[in-house]
This record gives C-alpha cells, structure tokens and sequence, in this order.
C-alpha cells in the first residue's frame, strides 16, 4: 500500500510539474518526457493486440522505445512524434541500432496538429489532460477499430475497454487502458 502511495505521488509530481511549468494541451508540449519502462511498453503492446499488420503511432515518443519494440518484436511499422529535436535524434538512432529503420519513422511535429489516420494504434504516455485535448484528433482520424493504449493517465469520462495493472517487482504497479475506436469513442 505504501508503494502505491509513493507511485500516486510520482504521478501528482508529473501533474505538478506540468502545471509550474506551464505544460499544457493548448501548447505544444503534452508531458514532460519520462521514459515508459520497457516492461510496460511490452505490455502496452500486447494490450494492443499488435501484429505485423498493424501501423502504431506513438504521440510524444520520446526516445522512439515503444514503435522501436512493436517493429522488432512484432514486425509492425511505427511512426513516432515528438516536438523535441533531441528525442528524434535519440529515437533514430536507436531504430538504427536495433535494425528496424526501415520499419519506423520519427516526425519533429506536434502532436495536436499530426495527421495520425493511418494508425491501427495509438500509444501515449502523457498527462491526463494532454489525452482530453487528443481526443478530437483521435475521434476524427482514426478509423472504426483503431487502439488507443495509455499508460498511466486516462482520457476523461471516455471509458476504457479494458483497463489492466501491472505489478512490478519494486511494488509499483502501471496502469495501462485500451480503447478500441467504434466511431464515436461513447463515453
């Protein structure tokens, strides 16, 4: 129960930070960038049910980790957005060094401006309210069927399809939802 506790702390920071620092969806910058860790991104993945067929976007990718893993586990292509020139170069290098460059793209873009229709998944690690502000982009864009998968923060009164916790050996556990787009995202 303590563990729990201190992990709600670390998530109230987060939102604490985004708010001192003047982090919010109507700017360009949804979260700060903490790295989702690789066994959650698995989960994320398996979660989204992600096959060779699948395109996965992954909206302020950070270091390029979860379409970099769904490429080389799965065979999927990948294409991760991020504002920050850094984390496209960290995210192309990495692709480039676990061999699925040719699988995987990075755009220097805003999120809330991307054109992400192509996706069969969504993947997010941002701020609650990052994900409200994503949700008319997502609902006009993604075709019935898409996934949404977020790790850590909800999207509002939208309901999840499935929720899932995922225990870690510190004692911290994640909490990963997916939605499936049927249209109209009813919450």
């Amino acid at each position: 129960m303590r563990r729990s506790a201190l992990w709600l702390g670390m998530y109230s920071i987060l939102a604490l930070f985004a708010s001192a620092t003047g982090f919010s969806a109507a700017q360009q910058s949804l979260a700060p960038y903490v790295p989702t860790p690789p066994h959650v991104v698995e989960k994320m993945l398996e979660l989204a049910g992600v096959t060779s067929k699948d395109v996965v976007y992954d909206l302020g990718c950070g270091d390029g980790r979860i379409v970099i893993t769904a490429a080389k586990k799965y065979g999927a292509h990948g294409v991760g957005i991020d504002i920050d020139p850094e984390r496209i170069r960290e995210s192309e290098a990495n692709a480039k060094a676990a061999g699925v460059e040719g699988l995987v793209s990075f755009r220097l873009e805003d999120a809330m401006k991307a054109d992400v229709s192509p996706a069969t998944v969504v993947t997010l690690y941002l701020l609650s309210s990052s994900n409200e502000a994503l949700r008319p982009l997502l609902t006009r864009q993604l075709k019935p069927g898409a996934r949404i998968v977020s790790h850590a923060f909800d999207m509002g009164d939208w309901k999840p399809h499935k929720t899932e916790w995922i225990p870690h050996e510190s004692g911290f556990n994640r909490t990963i939802y997916l939605w499936i787009a049927d249209g109209k995202f009813r919450p």
